[in-house]
């Protein structure tokens, strides 16, 4: 695939130009969050929106308005208004809610301040993590290809351009009669062991009660094999880095690869995310008041788990988000909060744990998408000054972004508040922490987590089997998995027949399905959310 000649100097993300524009569209995209999650309990992603507007206010013959013809500067523009409609609904709107829903308002202001401390430091991990060993770059970050075609095609045009409309109108039409385009779309870009593994746990989570008569989520299967797959998970990690380096992973011996973040500064970077959660979780637990409800050991253990939770956290969702594209963001909160409970930490205290873990996850996965996207624009990291400039800018428009949404959500949330609207997962979380915990669903977690383990080991870190099979648990899209079934079919009869060079105008179409789906989606919300009121 072919890419803009790279040029000597990226744009700034605090051009005049392109903070105005960042700014507006982050709020009207914070704004679309706060609206959709609370009728619909769903975020749209409003990345190809943001690309949409860039291209279409570039063709303005003005000459402030020309400067967006620079794919560079669009790639801003989306960056930004993609993390503040995530931002705004996932990261702020839906922890503040929970102890609102618990009965005390009066930890609002408190939980809304954890709450961007979460979503800011997990953005940073990111940053710090990217286009390493644990996150590559090359890997599939779906959403992130699907936003660079588009950029790409708006400014180029031709055969590339007619393969990725061809892929939105498919996106569109398939959407429109229910078939989720956008996994269609992920089968053809991402790893094939993983996605069989996730198509797999959606057809179990999807008609293991049909045929077999066993509700694996009453068992909590998919929460026990994510805790042991993540557990596995996050040690592979780990393992990464405290390898010889006389030790090359198999993949680096195939395929050499200059990672633009060395693995002695992602050790750093990852000792450095667990001292900011730490502090932060210090400083919620007292601004918050948690130390009135617990003994000072059982604090302690609080904050030690809610930064170790944090970590785990995101760790789980940017590895189901880099493979698959879906992120398991309630489930894994919901995984986390269950065990707080069995640790005894009172409601107020989960309540105010399940929110700050929530905060982060999302803003991790979708800055995921986003620095894909600006990875495959500035050359695919062939020049490595010029790709930590650009990532750097994007830092930086993810942060407007972020600001925008806090702004607005701090303005707008006793709006929706007082209408009884709120993010439905809030309501889930609740009244999870007021029913507390059988003693059975330890024993099934426990049991569950077993096979959850095994199958992230033997799979071994590249594949992420076990993740990837736990996030297909975890979602309820029995259509979904028989689409990536499909999917991996006709990949392989292309493969086989026509060899791999045939899978990169495939590779096109696919990110415009994963495009055009993201549209329908957005727009279809819109309109439910009209018709609702």
């Amino acid at each position: 695939m072919s890419v803009q000649t790279v040029q000597e100097k990226h744009p700034s993300a605090l051009e005049p130009g392109v903070l105005t524009m960042n700014v507006l569209l982050s709020f009207f995209g914070a704004i679309i969050g706060l609206q959709i999650i609370t009728s619909l309990g769903v975020t749209p992603s409003t990345a190809i929106i943001g690309v949409l507007i860039s291209l279409i206010v570039s063709r303005i013959p003005i000459g402030a308005f020309m400067k967006f013809k620079d794919m560079h500067r669009q790639n801003l523009v989306q960056t930004a208004i993609s993390s503040a409609t995530f931002g705004a609904a996932n990261s702020l709107l839906l922890p503040i809610a929970i102890p609102y829903l618990l009965g005390h308002a009066e930890l609002v202001w408190p939980m809304l301040m954890g709450a961007v401390l979460g979503m800011s430091i997990d953005m940073c991990m990111l940053y710090w993590l990217f286009d390493s060993k644990a996150f590559p770059g090359k890997a599939a970050w779906p959403a992130g290809i699907a936003a660079a075609e588009a950029i790409k095609a708006g400014n180029k045009g031709g055969k590339q351009a007619m393969l990725l409309m061809w892929g939105i109108g498919a996106g569109i039409v398939g959407s429109f009669f229910k078939i989720p385009m956008s996994a269609l779309g992920i089968t053809m870009i991402a790893n094939m062991w993983a996605m069989l593994m996730f198509a797999i746990g959606l057809l179990l989570r999807g008609y293991s009660k049909m045929f077999f008569g066993i509700d694996l989520n009453a068992l909590y299967m998919p929460h026990g094999f994510m805790i042991g797959a993540g557990l596995v998970a996050a040690f592979q990690i780990l393992m990464v880095f405290l390898e010889k380096k006389g030790k090359k992973a198999v993949e680096d011996d195939v395929e050499p690869y200059q990672y633009t973040r060395s693995d002695n500064a992602v050790e750093h970077s990852i000792i450095r995310g667990f001292v900011l959660y730490i502090l932060s979780a210090i400083l919620l637990s007292f601004v918050a008041g948690l130390y009135t409800g617990m003994s000072l050991p059982y604090l302690c253990l609080w904050i030690l788990y809610a930064a170790v939770a944090c970590i785990l956290a995101e760790f789980i969702i940017g590895l189901s988000a880099m493979h698959s594209g879906w992120f398991p963001a309630f489930a894994t909160s919901l995984i986390f909060l269950i065990i707080g409970i069995l640790l005894g930490f009172p409601p107020v205290a989960l309540a105010i744990l399940v929110g700050f873990i929530s905060s982060g996850g999302p803003a991790f996965a979708d800055g995921g998408f986003d620095f894909r996207t600006g990875w495959i624009l500035r050359g695919f990291g062939k020049d490595p000054a010029f790709e930590m400039e650009g990532r750097r800018e994007q830092f930086i428009s993810a942060f407007v972004g972020f600001g925008v949404s806090a702004i607005t959500v701090a303005l707008t949330h006793d709006m929706y508040f007082s209408q009884s609207l709120f993010p439905p997962v809030a309501n889930v979380f609740v009244a999870t922490i007021n029913a507390g915990i059988d003693p059975g669903i330890v024993k099934n977690l426990l049991l569950w987590a077993i096979p959850g383990a095994l199958l992230q080991f033997f799979g071994g870190s590249a594949r992420q089997m076990g993740i990837m099979m736990a996030t297909g648990l975890l979602i309820v899209s029995p259509i979904a998995g028989l689409t990536v079934v499909a999917g991996l079919l006709v990949r392989l009869i292309i493969i086989k027949t026509k060899g791999e060079e045939a899978m990169i105008p495939v590779t096109v179409m696919a990110a415009g399905c994963i495009a055009g789906d993201a549209l329908y989606g957005f727009f279809n919300s819109l309109v439910r959310v009209s018709l609702k009121k």
